[in-house]
């Protein structure tokens, strides 16, 4: 008996059933995930669901199973989604205790073709067994597509992302998403966590088939950081409160700060070409036709450029969340529009009463948008939850030197969401080669090379700035090239040689 069905024989007989069992397995799974990291659990739980679902007896009760597992899942891994609605309290507190839970019932779903892939395979033999572990990592992958297109897409807490730890282990082990992205990472997780179903043999293959990755990572990060450019970059992190930060006083205490610290960066980063960054939304005024505002920025930063937040009133009316890039007393010299709006706080329609921001009626810019500004390399802008976008983050026929990334994570408070929204850009590096900026209002802020190595940090709900130099890029990687094409590949061939092995499986029968 495993120490999984041990602990299950000691649960209240009412809550044995193998819907709660699942349903606490998805909650356990939830703890590999950034800030835990506590990946062991993995090893136990993904054999112990894979065991449950063989014995589900049809394809209804199999989906049902699955669902419960991701429900579970997704109940723990996005609990802080209700932060926002706290915050907002006064107007929201009806939706506070069904924020997670909605979205957790939505994201479940992505668990069924998993579950319905491995739930008619027979395990009475280990090339049986194998089959199910085979078939359920391709389906993990092809259902983890589904999520990041399908609907609006939310690409969240994908398996790939509990190896995104700190330490030199941490980045050896991120190092495939180079080839297949996040979900290689994932395929890699669900068979070295799924391999000791077949035993000892089992625990075996999960031990070489782990040395074999992390050897992997170890030699192609073993050349040490990335050089460095010439470029300084100085990243603001404000930390201003919301929303008390929305008001007109102080919206002008915000826009004064931002200038003190931008001039305070500049001393600290000295001589020699520099960029400066501000936040998501940090400036109050709409720098692309504000020139005062833009006379103020010049007179405290000179002609060094600055990329910052700001609204921005398109030609047709319509509102736009943006990053403006401002050089000297001029004209904005560049601007990006966000394309991916934050459900239900950017773009909800506003006859329907579930924004939880400030704003609104957003329009979605065209696309992932290289920015060619006047004296520093080309930048590949994301603003908040564009980051978590694995393989359609930059334009693939204009490919950036460096990404930036702003946002406003204060919404999300000291929570898990702000260190899961971190480790997932942190793959974003890896993915395309490219080193990445994060520059957020109150946390987490980094300078993070093409490897995923990072360089510095500033934390949560601290106000600072972080000054580092802009790393090189590496070579386009497999992913950069070929984006999701790859991982559908892998999951695809992965579940081919799951159903071989499940004809072998039969044929020994």
């Amino acid at each position: 008996m495993s120490p999984i069905d041990q602990l299950a024989a000691r649960v209240p007989r009412r809550l044995r059933g193998e819907a709660w069992q699942c349903f606490a397995l998805g909650l356990l799974a939830a703890v590999a995930l950034p800030p835990f990291y506590l990946l062991p659990v993995l090893w136990f739980v993904v054999p112990a669901l894979l065991t449950r679902l063989a014995r589900a007896g049809g394809w209804r009760r199999a989906a049902w199973l699955g669902w419960c597992f991701g429900f579970g899942f997704n109940l723990l891994g996005l609990f802080w989604v209700t932060e926002p609605m706290l915050i907002m309290a006064s107007n929201f507190w009806w939706a506070v205790p069904f924020a997670a839970p909605a979205l957790a019932f939505a994201t479940a779903f992505y668990m069924i073709l998993p579950a319905l892939a491995v739930f008619a395979v027979p395990q009475r033999n280990q090339a049986g067994r194998l089959a199910a572990v085979l078939l359920f990592a391709g389906a993990l992958v092809l259902s983890n597509l589904a999520q990041e297109f399908l609907f609006t897409g939310f690409p969240w807490n994908y398996w790939g992302a509990d190896w995104a730890f700190a330490g030199r282990l941490g980045l050896a082990m991120i190092q495939p998403a180079a080839i297949g992205g996040i979900f290689l990472l994932t395929l890699l997780t669900a068979l070295t966590a799924g391999l000791p179903l077949l035993g000892r043999r089992g625990w075996a293959a999960s031990a070489v088939l782990l040395a074999l990755w992390a050897g992997f990572g170890f030699a192609r990060t073993s050349a040490g950081p990335a050089p460095l450019t010439r470029y300084t970059v100085a990243l603001l992190q404000p930390d201003f409160a919301v929303p008390g930060s929305f008001t007109q006083p102080a919206l002008q205490a915000r826009w004064r700060r931002d200038l003190a610290l931008t001039r305070e960066a500049l001393d600290k980063a000295g001589k020699g070409p520099n960029i400066v960054v501000w936040p998501e939304t940090a400036s109050p005024a709409l720098l692309q036709t504000d020139a005062a505002a833009r006379a103020a920025i010049a007179a405290v930063a000179g002609n060094t450029p600055v990329l910052a937040g700001s609204f921005r009133l398109a030609a047709d009316g319509s509102m736009r969340n943006s990053l403006v890039a401002v050089e000297g007393k001029g004209p904005a010299v560049a601007w990006y529009d966000k394309w991916k709006l934050v459900p239900f706080g950017e773009y909800t329609p506003a006859w329907i009463p579930l924004k939880v921001t400030p704003g609104g009626g957003f329009t979605p810019g065209p696309g992932p948008r290289t920015l060619h500004v006047p004296g520093i390399p080309s930048v590949g802008p994301l603003i908040c939850y564009e980051s978590i976008f694995p393989g359609i983050i930059t334009d693939p026929k204009d490919r950036p030197a460096w990404l930036l990334n702003i946002s406003d994570n204060a919404w999300f408070g000291d929570t898990t969401g702000p260190y899961q929204d971190f480790a997932t850009t942190r793959l974003r590096a890896v993915e395309e080669g490219l080193p990445i900026v994060v520059d957020t209002n109150s946390g987490i802020s980094a300078v993070i090379g093409p490897h995923g190595r990072v360089a510095g940090t500033l934390g949560l709900d601290r106000a600072g700035i972080l000054i580092g130099k802009l790393p090189v890029a590496l070579p386009v990687t497999p992913f950069g090239r070929f984006s999701v094409t790859m991982s559908g590949i892998l999951g695809f061939y992965t579940m081919v040689l799951g159903v071989v092995c499940l004809i072998v499986s039969i044929t020994l029968m």
